[in-house]
């Protein structure tokens, strides 16, 4: 058996504690370490880690929400259901799970919050079981982060949804207060690219199409456009991290898609956390160049064509 550092007793003599390999595995409560002596006083020493009231780990126990939300099974209700962005995050949307962790008990329950656990309580819950995880459903979960969460952040979780497929459109549209914003959702690639979008529909643009197949006169794939309006054969993307690393196969790209006759545009994260102005202005103009009257469009018909979608409009 593994031995702790060392600890004194009540005499001040030094001394080494065991660490039972049991406890070295996953979290644990005050009462299954006290079962294989372990006392409170013990746990404070450096082999281990309080990871909320009456939950502990070994210290050297790497990281993982999935054996921390293990642990907290044990010391809650029967009755209990992550819910927030906890469950948001069981379910595969990329949120912080545990900081603190969610759940829901029922009205009688004596369960309260604590110190890394966030409990609410209420009757009625529709629960899934995910990896044996009693969850709040994906649908319960979306609509309830839609009332503590902004309409962009929100946005980000639906389109998420979607591209994980845990979502459609028709159970979206089905819930009262995600049907606004579940009419606009879209499986995005990443959060930024659907930030992008929403600034873009903010400033009464039309809505565009989102990961959209792009080819050549003669029918070649030619690339994958992020945001893409149609009749203007506009490719708007977002530049991040992972662009930047791939700057020569980005720029090869880009080009074949300019000779192919599209348009580009590419934007950072300053162009969309800083002043605006510059994306929408570039935006609206690529939309309002005489490309679309070779197309036999104006472009106040082609942007009353797209209003029809129920995207405010300048």
């Amino acid at each position: 058996m593994p031995w702790a550092d060392d600890v004194g007793d009540a005499c001040g003599v030094a001394r080494r504690a065991l660490i039972p390999p049991e406890l070295m595995q996953r979290p644990f409560s005050l009462d299954e370490a006290r079962r294989f002596g372990l006392s409170r006083e013990l746990l404070r020493g450096k082999a281990w880690r309080r990871i909320g009231r009456g939950l502990y780990a070994y210290a050297r126990l790497p990281d993982d929400p999935w054996k921390l939300l293990q642990g907290w099974v044990r010391m809650l209700p029967r009755e209990a259901v992550f819910a927030g962005v906890t469950a948001a995050w069981i379910h595969g949307l990329d949120f912080d799970p545990i900081h603190p962790i969610e759940v829901i008990v029922p009205p009688d329950s004596q369960a309260r919050s604590r110190a890394g656990l966030t409990v609410r309580h209420r009757c009625n819950v529709k629960a899934a079981l995910v990896r044996g995880l009693r969850v709040l459903t994906v649908d319960r979960t979306l609509s309830d982060l839609s009332l503590r969460l902004s309409a962009v952040e929100t946005l980000i979780a639906l389109d998420a949804a979607l591209k994980a497929g845990l979502v459609d459109r028709p159970s979206l549209l089905a819930c009262t207060r995600l049907r606004r914003l579940g009419e606009l959702a879209m499986p995005a690639e990443s959060p930024m690219e659907t930030r992008l979008r929403w600034l873009l529909l903010e400033a009464g643009l039309p809505a565009p199409e989102v990961q959209i197949d792009l080819h050549d006169a003669h029918g070649r794939f030619v690339g994958r456009a992020d945001i893409y309006y149609r009749q203007a054969r506009l490719v708007i993307e977002f530049d991040g991290g992972i662009h930047r690393d791939r700057l020569v196969e980005d720029n090869r790209r880009q080009n074949a898609l300019i000779n192919a006759g599209y348009r580009v545009l590419r934007f950072t994260a300053p162009d969309i956390y800083n002043p605006v102005e510059t994306v929408e202005a570039m935006v609206r103009s690529a939309l309002s160049i005489p490309a679309l009257r070779k197309a036999g469009l104006s472009t106040e018909g082609y942007l009353s064509g797209l209003r029809k979608t129920g995207v405010r409009s300048a």
